[in-house]
């Protein structure tokens, strides 16, 4: 079964930066394809940004040009850039593995790690 650990979290000014890592616990990551998810309290969970085991990345329009999503199949590691950060970007941020076609579909899902943007 494949661990999703996320890191990074914590609590950042309004304008902040950080930078959550997602690392897997096999080598089979660098043929997930790994998406960034964020959920606020009493909400719902939503996609942030995906990257494709071929490296194609796609954001929510909430987050475009201000959020990065990268990946380094070498260390099985994802990693999330979140600047200027905002007080509604505050949430519990989750990294999700999808094994897609042509292999069996499934999906690994991280504890996820807070996020908290304050003044």
């Amino acid at each position: 079964q494949v661990q999703l650990v996320e890191s990074g979290g914590g609590l950042v000014q309004p304008g902040g930066s950080l930078r959550l890592s997602c690392a897997a616990s096999e080598s089979i990551f660098s043929i997930l394809d790994m998406g960034w998810y964020r959920q606020a309290p009493g909400k719902q969970r939503d996609l942030v940004a995906v990257i494709t085991r071929g490296g194609s990345t796609h954001y929510a329009d909430s987050v475009k040009g201000r959020f990065t999503i990268s990946r380094d199949n070498a260390k099985n590691t994802g990693y999330l850039q979140l600047n200027s950060l905002k007080p509604e970007d505050t949430a519990v941020y989750y990294c999700k593995g999808d094994l897609a076609p042509p292999y069996i579909h499934r999906e690994y899902w991280g504890q996820g790690t807070q996020v908290t943007v304050s003044s």
